[in-house]
């Protein structure tokens, strides 16, 4: 089946949908992809480890540990496909990372009020986060990725 064939198929099938985007990925969006992926990468960390305690360790409830040690790490995928996606210029990449961000800022919030080491850890989730939602609300990183204003019909 020739390409153009191709294109006319999936027309009539209804996926029609907008090629993605190709072209040089702005520094902002790199940045964006980079933080992302870091939180990705910490909150896989913090399941294998909170794996391992579960198992090596002495838990009040070996079953109870292991499972939210699996739920982080399963958790820890989203960040790391986002952030993937943004930095292939994949359009849908935003809208996770962007979840990602809104539900760090409470996590940090109650990290903050945890006390000792954990003010530390909250504060730069927190800064982390929001640096991530400015630069993927900008419109160099929305431009990038494919993302503008809808044409008004007539």
């Amino acid at each position: 089946m020739s390409s153009q064939q191709k294109q006319s198929a999936n027309r009539a099938a209804g996926a029609a949908a907008a090629p993605e985007p190709t072209g040089p990925r702005p520094a902002r969006l790199t940045a964006a992809a980079a933080l992302t992926a870091v939180e990705g990468v910490a909150l896989a960390a913090l399941g294998i480890f909170m794996l391992v305690e579960g198992l090596a360790g002495s838990p009040d409830s070996p079953q109870q540990a292991v499972t939210g040690a699996v739920t982080v790490i399963v958790l820890a995928v989203l960040p790391l496909l986002a952030a993937r996606g943004l930095w292939l210029l994949r359009r849908w990449s935003r809208g996770p990372s962007l979840i990602t961000q809104i539900v760090a800022l409470p996590v940090a919030w109650t990290l903050v009020n945890g006390g000792g080491v954990l003010i530390a850890a909250g504060v730069v989730l927190a800064v982390a986060a929001l640096v991530v939602l400015g630069l993927l609300v900008n419109p160099t990183a929305t431009e990038a990725l494919g993302i503008g204003p809808r044409e008004q019909r007539s």
